[in-house]
């Protein structure tokens, strides 16, 4: 990424693969990430900032998806360990929307099993950031 894009534009990417890899599409926000902190320029809360919110924004739009669905039994295997995390759990589950594979179907449920999306946002926000913030820290370590 170094030299090819920079500044506002190297966000705007990381903020759109933050955003995607959120949601059910794939993404890699995680090798933006690095990049921008490899490049040692923006700085690196901006850089964890914008890969948060778009992270966040991608949550919460599985949420909105789930608002949507019918109130009908679901059959995939993700979806079904997603609900029983949430029945199980409550909100404290959506600390973990940031895992792979499971994240993305508990933000899903989340706005299925019609939990309150102001703690929804909240708990998505605080579990994605921490991701970010780990993983900053620990690349910055390296160089």
């Amino acid at each position: 990424m170094t030299g090819f894009l920079t500044g506002q534009s190297a966000l705007w990417v990381l903020f759109s693969t933050g955003f995607l890899s959120a949601t059910l599409l794939p993404g890699g926000s995680e090798a933006n990430l690095i990049a921008l902190i490899h490049q040692g320029q923006p700085a690196m809360w901006l850089v964890i900032l914008v890969a948060t919110l778009g992270n966040t924004l991608g949550g919460m739009t599985n949420y909105v998806i789930g608002r949507w669905l019918p109130e009908k039994q679901t059959e995939k295997k993700q979806a079904q360990r997603a609900l029983s995390w949430l029945k199980k759990y409550g909100y404290w589950t959506l600390l973990l929307s940031w895992l792979p594979i499971i994240g993305d179907p508990l933000c899903l449920a989340a706005g299925w099993l019609r939990m309150r999306s102001d703690i929804a946002l909240v708990l998505i926000a605080i579990g994605k950031a921490v991701r970010y913030i780990v993983l900053a820290f620990m690349v910055h370590s390296l160089y």
